[in-house]
Order: structure tokens, then C-alpha cells, then sequence
């Protein structure tokens, strides 16, 4: 099969998954998470005070590539209804995906602009930057596609649910908990897309895998000084390689696609299942050094 007709066999799942997640999603509303009484306005000549908010530089780190993640939106957009199409199941899931995501940078930049969490001016000079580069991942193929979007939307909602644990602020809490719950949602779409996919087509789906974590980076490539920023992230305990492995890896590839068990693989996909395993536990190896050498590194500011 090529991937157009790969997608028309996976149409009417898409169909399904779509009408499970309209039944599952809530309505919300940014505005009623906002705790807008804490704001003031910003005069014109005001120098941003980092010691207003009392937040870690790597909390800010994070939020800063959370919020200009989800900015990015159009591009991810336009990436999904080219590998997926925008007619059918496919193209509809899209533009509901598409409406639910915006909500998130509505309601993440409404909260730090009233709680003062981020410098207003270098969030927009950097979201202007960003959003004219344009750049995101671009797989390959369809199945590289389904799996890329679910690895990323799981990071995407332990990135966000992590950082809001170590916001020591409820309302923050509140904000990146909706967020990840939407995350959680969308996840849950695409892994069960690519279940179905190895229903289909266990090999093309294999060394899709094997693709996609072989070439994976945590969402928000393109920001600026995305190294810097991801190392923060890093050294907080937000995203690393432990929680890389832990809680995406083992979550997706091991206990819910269940790889290893697999049958009747062709040799291409025997090969790549072979190098994923590897890769996976290289990857939980430095995970493991990274966090034995954490706590005795200097924390190295970020502004």
C-alpha cells in the first residue's frame, strides 16, 4: 500500500476515534482559569522585574517553551493535513485539533502576562521569530506521521503537567492541568491510530517507530536558544532522558504497541524493531547518568 491508500484503510477508525473524543472532551473557557485580579497594566517604559514572579529559571524555561510550542500551531497544521489530508475523518479531526490547541496559547499567555511570569517583550520578540521561521518536524510518511504526533503529544502533556507541579501557584496549576488534560486526549487519538496502523501493517508501522525515536526532539525546535532553554527543562526534572524513556517510551513502544511482541515482521521491519530496542535502552542509560550527575552541577541561570 502506498500512504494514500493506507490512510483510506484507516479511515473508518479515524472516524470512530474522532466521535469518541467530541464525546469525551469538555467545554472550558480560558478566561475562567485566568486569575486576572493579580494583573495591572504595563506602562509604556516599564522594565520587566525577573523577581516578580519568585519562579525558578527553569520553570520559566519551560513555560517559555510550552507557551511558543503551542504559537507554532499553523505550522504543526499545516505539516498534519499534508501527511493526512484535509477532507474526511482526517481533515475534520485536524481543524478540531487545530480550534483546541489555540485555546491553549490563549489561556497559558493570558496567565503569564497577568501573573508577570515571563518579560512580555522578549515572549513576543521571540514568538515573532519563531512563528516566521516556521519549523517543525516533517516525517516522512503517513505511519511515521501517526507516530510522531502521538510520541509528541504525550511529551507535550507530561511537559505540561510537570511544569505545572512546580509552579507553587493553584491557579497556575489549574491552567497547565487543562492543558494537559487536552493533551492527554489528543495522545490518546493518535495512539490508538497507530494501533490500528500495526493492525494493518505491522512492519510499515515498525520502522516508523524506529524512525521517529531515532529522530525525535522534544517539541519547540525553533524557538530561540532552544538548546539552553531544553537543558533547564532538563536539570528541573521537567522533560529528560528519564522521563524521555519512563514516561513516553516504555509508555507507548513497549506496554501499549507492545513492539517486542510483535509476529510476522519482514526483514526491514526485524532490523529496525532490533535498532529501536537498542536505541531505547541507550536512551534509559543516560537517562539514568544525567540524573546521577544532576543535583552536583551548578545551576546555570537562564534569562
Amino acid at each position: 500500500m502506498d500512504d494514500i491508500a493506507f490512510l483510506h484503510e484507516l479511515e473508518p477508525i479515524a472516524e470512530q476515534l474522532l466521535a469518541r473524543h467530541l464525546d469525551t472532551s469538555k467545554e472550558w473557557f480560558p478566561h475562567q482559569l485566568v486569575p486576572w485580579g493579580r494583573g495591572r497594566d504595563f506602562e509604556a517604559d516599564e522594565v520587566w522585574d525577573v523577581n516578580e514572579s519568585g519562579l525558578s529559571d527553569e520553570v520559566r524555561s519551560s513555560l517559555f517553551v510550552n507557551l511558543l510550542t503551542e504559537d507554532n500551531l499553523p505550522y504543526y497544521t499545516n505539516t498534519i493535513l499534508g501527511v493526512f489530508g484535509a477532507d474526511s475523518a482526517w481533515g475534520t479531526w485536524a481543524r478540531r485539533w487545530t480550534a483546541e490547541e489555540n485555546r491553549h496559547s490563549i489561556v497559558i499567555r493570558d496567565y503569564l502576562t497577568v501573573t508577570r511570569a515571563l518579560d512580555p517583550i522578549e515572549l513576543e520578540r521571540a514568538r515573532m521569530r519563531q512563528m516566521s521561521g516556521g519549523e517543525v518536524p516533517h516525517p516522512p510518511t503517513a505511519a511515521a506521521g501517526l507516530v510522531y504526533v502521538a510520541l509528541q503529544e504525550l511529551a507535550t502533556r507530561v511537559a505540561h503537567r510537570n511544569t505545572g507541579k512546580l509552579l507553587e501557584d493553584p491557579a497556575g496549576y489549574a491552567v497547565m492541568s487543562r492543558v494537559a488534560n487536552d493533551e492527554n486526549l489528543h495522545y490518546l487519538f493518535y495512539r490508538d491510530m497507530v494501533q490500528a496502523g500495526l493492525e494493518l501493517d505491522p512492519s510499515r508501522m515498525v520502522v516508523a517507530m524506529e524512525h521517529e525515536v531515532r529522530n525525535f526532539e522534544m517539541p519547540g525546535t525553533g524557538i530561540p536558544d532552544f538548546t539552553t532553554h531544553a537543558m533547564a527543562i532538563a536539570r528541573a526534572g521537567i522533560y529528560d532522558f528519564a522521563v524521555h524513556h519512563d514516561a513516553m517510551l516504555v509508555l507507548t513502544i513497549v506496554r501499549q504497541w507492545k513492539v517486542e511482541q510483535l509476529e510476522g515482521l519482514d526483514d526491514e521491519a526485524e532490523r529496525a524493531r532490533d535498532k529501536l530496542v537498542t536505541r531505547m535502552r541507550r536512551i534509559e542509560k543516560a537517562g539514568q547518568r544525567f540524573a546521577s550527575r544532576r543535583d552536583a552541577e551548578p545551576a546555570v541561570a537562564v534569562r
